[in-house]
């Protein structure tokens, strides 16, 4: 940015470590202080590489570092993922009005396997023993909601549950196909000789699952649960052609 002093002492330090974990957590509702502690930890890293100018207190300038870079990268996040970011609030929108009638959030995966959220807010009890004092957390499902903490988590865990039924489709047609198969979340795993069929079986699966109406689905298993409340409209599809996943390298 012309006639920022930061700006100028970060150029060329800004590499794709120092903004990483802040784009990761991008989904799972970071706020822009946790976004200035993440990126303040990695400008501490690199601080030997940049010339911070004539300063006494190196780290009151990393911190107003990270606050800048803070802004522009979540700033950049909104700018370039327009329709992610419509999709998260979607969900978290859906997520209160569920809970504002005293349900969890839950939905059923396109396997058919169903997902309920478990948070609640943790009864707390202090026990005082001759030795010491003990404190209790009962987790009960007779707790009450804790209704931030499933609107946080329930656009990540929507996706998870969708990475899952991805990485499950594959298995299926790998064991058909008689591949040796493996995963971790989605990382996924064959011998060297079988990688080329599992490449091409993993990238069907992903278009098989997503030119479904994953959203559309979800909103109108919400409005069968709830017929009294009011959902907001399912956000609008891109212009992705999904069929160009199979030819992608990576």
């Amino acid at each position: 940015e012309e006639g920022s002093e930061i700006a100028r002492m970060l150029k060329g330090h800004v590499n794709r470590k120092v903004v990483k974990q802040t784009v990761m957590t991008s989904v799972y509702g970071v706020t822009f202080i946790g976004a200035r502690d993440q990126i303040r930890n990695r400008l501490r890293e690199k601080s030997a590489e940049i010339n911070w100018g004539e300063c006494e207190d190196i780290d009151t300038k990393i911190t107003e570092a990270s606050i800048y870079l803070a802004g522009l990268t979540l700033g950049s996040i909104t700018d370039l993922f327009n329709c992610a970011k419509e999709i998260m609030e979607w969900l978290g929108t859906c997520s209160s009005l569920i809970t504002k009638m005293g349900q969890p959030v839950c939905w059923v995966t396109p396997l058919g396997l169903p997902v309920v959220q478990p948070y609640r807010k943790p009864a707390k009890y202090n026990i005082a023993t001759s030795l010491q004092r003990v404190t209790i957390f009962d987790e009960s499902d007779q707790n009450p909601l804790n209704k931030s903490r499933h609107k946080s988590a329930f656009p990540p865990n929507f996706v998870h549950s969708l990475d899952s039924t991805h990485m499950l489709l594959t298995a299926v047609d790998c064991k058909k196909m008689g591949l040796e198969y493996a995963s971790v979340h989605d990382s996924y795993w064959t011998h060297a000789g079988t990688m080329d069929p599992m490449n091409v079986i993993l990238r069907e699966k992903f278009v098989e699952l997503y030119k479904r109406p994953i959203l559309e689905d979800l909103a109108i298993s919400f409005q069968t649960r709830f017929p009294t409340v009011q959902f907001p409209p399912v956000p609008a599809r891109g212009d992705l052609d999904l069929n160009l996943v199979q030819q992608s390298t990576y």
